[in-house]
């Protein structure tokens, strides 16, 4: 049995791994760290003969992998999670690099081992229809063959390994296409993979905006599973059309909270506070829009402003007690800047935040101050649009629960939504008729390996996670053994 110290890499260099060798690239480029705007590593631009070669080596790879039992496929990714925990100092050091407080980082880092773990619990088992005199009638659930993770820049280690955890645990092999953002951390990961996989099953390719349509162009690619906004899910999805591959599509949110009149003030906002605010806003399921009922709503609004007063701004220098991450690129600061414009042009009230750059000392990142927007129009673009920047709107619910299970769903969006309230009953008749993928009572956004996850309409499509999302890597087949009888 290997031990930790044959799974330590070196964190210096950075290249694209192609069949379980370190490959490197003509050109290369450097994203930058937010928090300092000082450049990170270079790392691989990607050509068209890297995502072809990537491609042959991943089909090589599958049938062997294919027929590689589940239950020694789950052994691999228990390795693969000891593996990156032996690593975990250098993996939380690198992902504060690309954007968060250190904190936040080794936080990320754990709670995507603990969910790579989880994963490797689940079974595809096959499932009997039908077992009588005449018939045995089975449906099985069998491998696509060469998967892609698209991978986004916000949670860049738990959503990448949230891809390729049941998409290398359902029997395919995997290609990891992280953000051109944060493309450092994907690349140590599928190195260290390819220290206990074998060759060709798990592989990684970074590079530039034209990485992505040759990968959805690519005819032997079975499956893109993309995590991203809602107009580049789109795309994706188009151009999957022309060689039908499979895609699952995670993408924007616009997740309401409901919060009803018993709450405990002093127990709920903290929570609701973090929900809005985590990691900068930049989640996809962080609480968007926050519906609080108008009797403790000038309560609740006083409260919420106390909570985020005390949130710290930090970027990868800081360490104890630093919460408040910068926006994680330039491209979302400026979608995000723009959006803050409209508080002035619509006359919008913040209770507190509003402005641009944040009070955060010599930093140079990408800082906004927390915004808080005081019961604006149902028409407004802070309610309609998603923001994926820490700008959130409270909105005063009057009336009954037919007026706020009608705002919340006033949206193309529905990845989540949660309900607040003491009185469970009627929490859940209240999230029962809202429309989103995933609805929490009394909580937001927590997660699970085996629960699973996607969205409701403009949201996306198909599910990551759970038996559900490991089906989606799969063919499903209908398999029939005639005992007696004819044909008809």
């Amino acid at each position: 049995m290997a031990s930790t110290t044959d799974y330590k890499i070196d964190f210096t260099n950075f290249y694209n791994i192609i069949n379980n060798e370190l490959k490197s690239t003509p050109t290369t480029r450097a994203a930058v760290n937010p928090s300092t705007l000082a450049p990170l590593p270079a790392v691989p631009v990607s050509t068209k003969a890297d995502v072809d070669a990537a491609v042959s080596a991943a089909k090589a790879a599958f049938p062997s992998w294919r027929d590689t039992p589940i239950e020694k496929r789950a052994a691999l990714l228990n390795t693969f999670a000891d593996a990156i925990m032996a690593n975990f100092m250098d993996f939380a050091s690198l992902l504060a690099l690309e954007g968060k407080p250190p904190t936040a980082a080794q936080f990320e880092v754990d709670f995507a081992v603990k969910h790579l773990k989880g994963t490797a619990q689940l079974r595809l088992d096959d499932e009997v229809i039908e077992d009588n005199e005449e018939k045995l009638t089975k449906i099985r659930y069998t491998p696509l063959g060469v998967g892609v993770g698209i991978v986004p820049f916000n949670y860049p280690f738990f959503l990448g390994l949230g891809k390729m955890g049941p998409a290398v645990l359902a029997g395919n092999a995997f290609i990891w296409k992280p953000s051109p953002y944060t493309p450092n951390t994907a690349l140590k990961l599928v190195e260290l993979a390819a220290k206990i996989f074998p060759p060709g099953v798990v592989q990684a390719l970074s590079g530039e905006e034209d990485l992505g349509p040759w990968l959805t162009a690519h005819p032997d690619i079975r499956k893109i599973s993309f995590t991203g906004s809602t107009p580049t899910g789109k795309k994706v999805m188009a151009a999957c059309a022309s060689t039908l591959k499979r895609v699952t599509l995670e993408l924007g949110g616009n997740d309401a909270a409901i919060v009803c009149d018993d709450v405990n003030l002093d127990e709920v906002v903290p929570k609701v506070a973090l929900g809005c605010f985590n990691n900068a806003g930049q989640v996809c399921v962080d609480i968007k829009r926050l519906f609080v009922h108008e009797k403790i709503y000038d309560q609740f609004l006083a409260k919420m402003v106390e909570v985020v007063k005390t949130f710290k701004f930090g970027g990868s220098e800081d360490t104890e007690g630093a919460f408040f991450p910068p926006v994680q690129n330039a491209m979302q600061f400026e979608k995000v800047k723009e959006l803050f414009s409209s508080i002035e042009k619509e006359g919008l009230k913040p209770v507190i935040g509003g402005e641009v750059e944040a009070e955060a000392g010599a930093k140079k990142g990408y800082y906004f101050k927390p915004t808080i927007i005081d019961n604006p129009p149902e028409n407004s673009r802070i309610v309609q649009e998603e923001p994926f920047g820490p700008i959130v709107p409270v909105v005063k619910w009057v009336g009954g629960e037919d007026e706020v299970v009608r705002m919340a769903n006033n949206t193309d969006m529905g990845l989540g939504a949660s309900v607040w309230s003491k009185d469970l009953e009627k929490a859940e008749r209240i999230a029962r008729r809202l429309e989103a993928g995933s609805l929490w009572i009394n909580t937001h956004q927590d997660l699970a390996p085996n629960v699973p996850f996607g969205g409701f309409k403009q949201s996306g499509m198909g599910h990551d996670w759970g038996v559900i999302g490991l089906k989606g890597w799969c063919n499903t087949q209908s398999l029939m053994t005639r005992r007696s009888g004819g044909m008809f």
